[in-house]
């Protein structure tokens, strides 16, 4: 059986018109995760700055809650020390030590209110350093995800294996949701991908 050198020509065009596809598609979806994760790192490190001051303020903020509690602590045992003094006293010394008592006693409550409210602040920091750590979890994991995916699409490249584009499309998936989630302010919780992509991925055990 003779060889159509026509034919012949037509199969190697076609497959090398394939392999250019199917390269052009790994080129512009790397080049565009890419830029996604560009975005998103510059999103991130603001988000890291963010988190920093929000733990230093947190910090001060329970140092002048401590100071305080210890402040409205020695006021009131100082009020009752003169308490007790005033008891042996009379006259202008009675008088005295009873009106100093009663100015401990008020700046020792003073300095209860100010706890609070440098306790209150303390937590809000706490709560916004937690809020702020659930938007870098995202990025890191969104990272993690399109690091793999770029990863098989280099594989892609070198093997022509046109599967191997598809099952990259997984992780690119996840990694842009997350991404977008850390972007946009989502309260998607990595928790949630990450047990999802473990039961994906998960290789049965032998005998099951």
């Amino acid at each position: 059986m003779e060889i159509d050198p026509i034919e012949l020509k037509e199969t190697a065009d076609g497959a090398a018109e394939a392999k250019s596809f199917l390269n052009a598609m790994v080129a512009v979806t790397i080049a565009l995760l890419a830029t996604f994760l560009g975005i998103c790192k510059v999103k991130d490190d603001n988000i890291v700055q963010a988190m920093q001051q929000a733990q230093a303020d947190k910090l001060d903020h329970w140092a002048y809650y401590q100071a305080k509690n210890t402040q409205s602590k020695v006021l009131s045992v100082g009020a009752e020390q003169l308490e007790v003094m005033s008891l042996s006293f009379t006259g202008a010394a009675k008088a005295k030590a009873e009106s100093s008592s009663k100015t401990m006693r008020a700046k020792s409550k003073d300095e209860d209110s100010k706890k609070e409210e440098y306790g209150k602040k303390a937590k809000d920091d706490e709560d916004t350093y937690n809020k702020l750590n659930t938007h870098d979890d995202q990025f890191d994991l969104s990272d993690a995800l399109l690091a793999i995916s770029i990863s098989l699409l280099a594989v892609t490249a070198l093997t022509q294996k046109r599967w191997l584009f598809w099952l990259a499309l997984v992780p690119t998936f996840f990694g842009i949701l997350m991404g977008l989630a850390g972007l946009l302010g989502w309260g998607l919780h990595p928790d949630a991908i990450t047990n999802l992509l473990s039961t994906i991925w998960e290789v049965p055990s032998i005998g099951t």
